[in-house]
């Protein structure tokens, strides 16, 4: 596939991303193409199961840009998931409707990590493939943003073989054999790091980590088995691709406590999830005008979305408010916002309040600008 893409026309996330002054705080949402949407209800049944819909480039294509042609959102987010890459490690993945992932194969053993590798990319060519399919399907409207899960999330599901109310098997591979569990790590986070590169190559203009599983760590392991690794992926990806910046965002759910650490991390972006005070994360690590510091994206409640409109645009413009006085200097960077939900979208959400969200950020957010 040709990698010449159309200029781009709403570079708002990309500058929000690199604390530059925006006209609006831009917003998307985590897992924005999904369940809630009747018509990826419709395209997933003709594909016949999720990886069915998530392997075919032409679905995935389809499937990510339903939601821009409802809502006014600043960015398109790849459709997959954050699980290919261990399927790629030969774990074999599945989804049964309506139930999480699942891996026909697990790793708990010695010899299981012995086994593994960072996979040939060519196994996950459909990805890339999809990637530049949706680059140029946008046109230039709006940035595309790749991602992955971290190296400790991948290995949450690689040793529990699915999701896990209490990550014991995991926990106990890694209090009982901590030096398999870095060895596993090591190689998830070689295979993200390269798993991203190549999303960029093939058109990624911003590139996201999804720590989800790094909350249910202990202080001090949280560091070791999950902050460590997210930055040997950073470390291993460009910051630029044909001249243009490629920002990094990392999200942590529960990471709150860690703020200061994650602080440390080389990315752009720190997404917050919603038991985080906005406010007091702007304080900490959102830097001064002019000064170094992360941009802050999140983090509304998703279950904000099921109260009535009246009640979402208030939450939308107290988040907005809590942030605070938006950065407007052109010539400098300072404190920016990018306006998320705190953890992905419910399929329960009504489509309807996703509108009143998505046009109250905007309206509000420029509203800020006009009384500075």
């Amino acid at each position: 596939m040709s990698t010449t893409f159309a200029p781009l026309q709403n570079d708002t996330f990309l500058r929000a991303c690199l604390r530059q002054a925006t006209d609006h705080t831009p917003i998307w949402l985590m897992r924005q193409a999904g369940r809630y949407l009747p018509e990826y209800r419709a395209t997933r049944a003709q594909a016949g199961s999720f990886m069915g819909l998530a392997t075919n480039v032409d679905y995935a294509t389809e499937v990510t840009l339903q939601p821009l042609e409802r809502y006014e959102l600043d960015a398109a987010i790849l459709f997959s998931d954050i699980l290919t890459v261990p399927d790629a490690m030969g774990l074999g993945l599945s989804f049964a409707l309506g139930e999480g992932p699942k891996f026909a194969k697990t790793v708990r053993t010695e010899s299981d990590v012995a086994q593994l590798a960072v996979p040939d990319m060519d196994t996950l060519r459909y990805v890339f493939d999809a990637v530049t399919s949706i680059r140029r399907a946008l046109n230039g409207r709006v940035p595309l943003i790749g991602f992955s899960g971290s190296p400790w999330t991948l290995a949450c599901y690689m040793v529990e073989g699915g999701g896990s109310d209490d990550y014991r098997l995991v926990k106990t591979l890694m209090y009982q054999r901590p030096d398999l569990m870095h060895r596993m790590l090591a190689i998830n986070a070689d295979a993200v790091a390269l798993y991203l590169r190549s999303q960029i190559e093939a058109g990624a203009q911003a590139v996201m980590v999804f720590d989800s599983w790094g909350g249910v760590l202990a202080d001090g392991y949280f560091q070791a088995f999950s902050l460590a690794y997210t930055q040997r992926v950073l470390n291993q990806l460009p910051k630029e691709h044909h001249g243009q910046r490629i920002p990094r965002i990392v999200f942590t759910k529960g990471g709150g406590l860690w703020l200061d650490d994650m602080n440390t991390l080389d990315c752009d972006v720190l997404g917050l999830d919603w038991t985080v005070n906005l406010a007091k994360a702007r304080a900490a690590v959102g830097g001064a005008v002019g000064g170094l510091g992360k941009a802050l994206q999140g983090n509304l409640d998703p279950n904000v979305l099921f109260a009535n409109p009246e009640q979402v645009a208030a939450e939308a413009v107290k988040l907005l408010d809590s942030f605070g006085a938006p950065h407007t200097d052109r010539n400098t960077n300072g404190p920016t916002h990018i306006f998320n939900l705190g953890h992905g979208i419910s399929q329960y959400t009504p489509p309807e309040n996703v509108k009143v969200l998505v046009d109250t950020v905007h309206t509000h957010s420029k509203q800020m600008r006009l009384r500075r």
